[in-house]
């Protein structure tokens, strides 16, 4: 038979198989090639780094608490005693932002986090079971995706009322369906990889298949997954709170900051631009590290 016989290319005495995907990178080969290709990424990073510092060292930061009130200095401008000014009830505006960014970074953190973990499962469930299975879950995801994520949050938070656990609940359940779609897809791609198939007809377990084969080759989706959807759960939380959804006084969130602060657009801008700057910086910075994350993390990039 020839050697160049397209039939001979896919034998690999070796054990290992033509079409396996690339081994994904190490942490530190993921840091040198972002730092290398994608410095606008890197400062994102610089800028969220920055925020979730401000956030755990709030106490050291400023002398005030985010509930103690002064009424009178309320409504203050920027001053070198209260450098972002005071709010309506005399606080200090620095304060309830330091404050507040816990509440916002933990909202945009922890349900995305939930929520990748439950779609991730689901979704590669249902692309290797197929069937029946499949359908279901797949189903169920397109009813999710039906309503508008932002109608679908308030409908739940009016039903479960105010707090920050039932944030938690809602954001988790509104943004699982979208990347249990994306995990399947990537799913779907993997299994027929040969190495998959050998597995499979030497009669590896299922669920070992997906933990051990599957799952590690989808985790750079997820991780650029869920840089993205932290922006996405800040806003949500910040348009629930601007409606009275959300975060209830006196506790401090960004987006509570800007609905408390837009009666008073004229004469204190300060109370809501301050939160709303906040706000668009670690959305800007989430999603340019996660674009970055994106180009760094393509399996088939070391290919080209």
């Amino acid at each position: 038979m020839p050697d160049n016989d397209p039939f001979r290319k896919k034998e690999n005495v070796s054990g290992q198989a033509g079409d396996r995907l690339p081994e994904p990178d190490g942490f530190r080969s993921i840091v040198k090639r972002l730092a290398g290709e994608n410095k606008l990424a890197v400062f994102s990073f610089a800028v969220i780094l920055l925020f979730v510092l401000a956030a755990v060292l709030a106490p050291v930061l400023t002398p005030y608490t985010e509930k103690q009130m002064d009424l009178r200095h309320r409504l203050s401008p920027p001053s070198p005693e209260h450098l972002f000014g005071t709010d309506e009830g005399g606080r200090d505006i620095l304060t309830r932002m330091l404050f507040g960014s816990r509440v916002s970074l933990l909202i945009g953190v922890v349900p995305s986090l939930v929520s990748m973990l439950l779609g991730a499962a689901l979704g590669i469930v249902s692309g290797y079971a197929g069937g029946k299975t499949d359908t279901v879950i797949m189903r169920l995801a397109d009813l999710m995706l039906a309503f508008p994520s932002m109608l679908l949050a308030m409908v739940i938070m009016y039903t479960l009322g105010g707090g920050l656990m039932n944030i938690f609940l809602t954001l988790s359940l509104v943004n699982w369906a979208g990347v249990a779609r994306v995990v399947r897809s990537e799913t779907l791609r993997i299994i027929k990889t040969e190495y998959v198939e050998a597995a499979r007809i030497t009669g590896v377990p299922g669920f070992r298949i997906m933990l051990r084969h599957i799952l590690p080759n989808c985790v750079p989706t997820m991780l650029v997954l869920f840089t993205l959807n932290i922006p996405s759960s800040i806003l949500t939380e910040s348009s629930l709170s601007f409606l009275g959804l959300g975060i209830q006084p006196p506790d401090a969130s960004w987006g509570l900051m800007v609905n408390t602060g837009r009666q008073f657009l004229y004469s204190a801008p300060w109370l809501s631009l301050i939160p709303s700057a906040a706000i668009m910086a670690i959305v800007l910075a989430f999603n340019f590290l996660g674009d970055g994350l994106a180009d760094v993390l393509d399996p088939y990039r070391k290919n080209q």
